[in-house]
C-alpha cells in the first residue's frame, strides 16, 4: 500500500521539493494533503504544479483537517516552530507521525514536541541529509580519538534568507562533539567573538556563521592541532537531498511506535 504523506509548508522551496522527491518513490508514498498558512496566495493551487511536476490533484489548503481527512499518516513539516508546535498536537490528537525538519526550535518548542511523540512516532532532525547524518558520526568518533589536546570550530554557511542562527545543523554538529567529549554544550558553546578576548578558553566549541547570496548550506569542522588541523566538510548543493531524506524518514516512521527519532535512527548509525 502507499503510505498517505501530508506536506505541510507545501508552497516553500522545501516543501516543493519534497512534493517532488513523494513522486520518486515509485508508488511507496503519496501526497495526500498540502497545508499553507491562511492567506497564503498558494491556498487553492494544485501542490503538483506548484513544485513544477504537473497536477496532482491535490489542492493547497490552509488547515490541518485536510491532513485529517486525507487519512495522511504521516506529516512532514518544514514551517515555522510555532506552526511546528501546533501540527505536532494535531498530528498526536489524529494518531499520524510527523517528520520534522523545522528548525529554530526553542526548549519549550522541544518539550512539546516531545509530549506528541509519547503518542505518536516523531522524527526530529535539523538536516535530512544523509551525508550530514554521517558527518554526525565522523566528528564525534574523531573528537574522541583526538582528545582535549585539539580545538573544536565548527563553521556554517548559509543563503542570505536564512533566519535562524547558528544554523540547526551546526547545533547538532556541536551537540555532537559536546556529547563525543563530554562537555556542556550549553557553557562550552562560543559563537561570537569580538575585541580582546584573550586566549582561547580550554573546552570551548567555536560555532561561526556566515550568510550571503543563495548558498544551500555548508558546514565545516575543524580540528585543531599543534602542527595539524583536520576537517571535514559538508556541502549542500539541492534541496533535494534534504527532500528525499525526509521522505525517507517517513516511510521508515510509518510502522514505528511511538517516540521520539532522529535521522541517525531513520540510516541505523546509533
Amino acid at each position: 500500500m502507499s503510505l498517505n504523506v501530508a506536506v505541510l509548508g507545501a508552497a516553500g522551496k522545501m516543501g516543493r521539493a519534497i512534493v517532488r522527491a513523494l513522486g520518486e518513490t515509485g508508488g511507496r508514498a503519496r501526497l495526500a494533503a498540502a497545508i499553507e498558512g491562511a492567506g497564503n496566495p498558494a491556498c487553492g493551487k494544485d501542490a503538483g504544479d506548484l513544485a513544477g511536476v504537473g497536477a496532482l490533484g491535490v489542492l493547497v489548503e490552509s488547515t490541518h483537517a485536510a491532513a485529517i481527512a486525507a487519512k495522511a499518516a504521516v506529516w512532514i513539516d518544514f514551517t515555522a516552530p510555532a506552526a511546528t508546535v501546533d501540527a505536532a498536537r494535531r498530528a498526536a490528537a489524529a494518531g499520524a507521525g510527523m517528520v520534522i525538519g523545522t528548525t529554530g526550535l526553542s526548549t519549550a518548542d522541544r518539550a512539546a514536541i516531545a509530549d506528541a511523540a509519547a503518542r505518536v512516532p516523531v522524527v526530529l532532525a535539523p538536516n535530512m541529509s544523509a551525508g550530514v547524518n554521517v558527518l554526525l558520526r565522523l566528528v564525534a568518533d574523531a573528537a574522541r580519538a583526538l582528545g582535549p589536546a585539539y580545538d573544536l570550530e565548527i563553521v556554517e554557511t548559509h543563503h542570505r534568507a536564512k533566519r535562524d542562527a547558528p544554523s540547526g545543523t551546526a547545533l547538532g554538529i556541536a551537540q555532537a562533539l559536546a556529547d563525543a567529549t563530554g562537555r556542556d554544550l550549553g557553557s562550552a558553546a562560543r559563537t561570537a567573538r569580538q575585541g580582546d578576548i584573550g586566549p582561547r578558553a580550554d573546552g570551548e566549541i567555536g560555532i561561526q556563521t556566515v550568510r550571503g547570496g543563495d548558498v544551500i548550506g555548508d558546514h565545516s569542522v575543524f580540528f585543531l592541532g599543534q602542527g595539524e588541523r583536520i576537517e571535514i566538510t559538508h556541502r549542500a548543493s539541492s534541496r533535494d537531498t534534504f527532500a528525499r531524506g525526509a521522505v525517507r524518514a517517513a516511510l521508515w516512521a510509518a510502522d514505528k511506535k511511538p517516540g521520539l527519532y532522529d535521522m541517525r535512527d531513520v540510516l541505523g548509525l546509533k
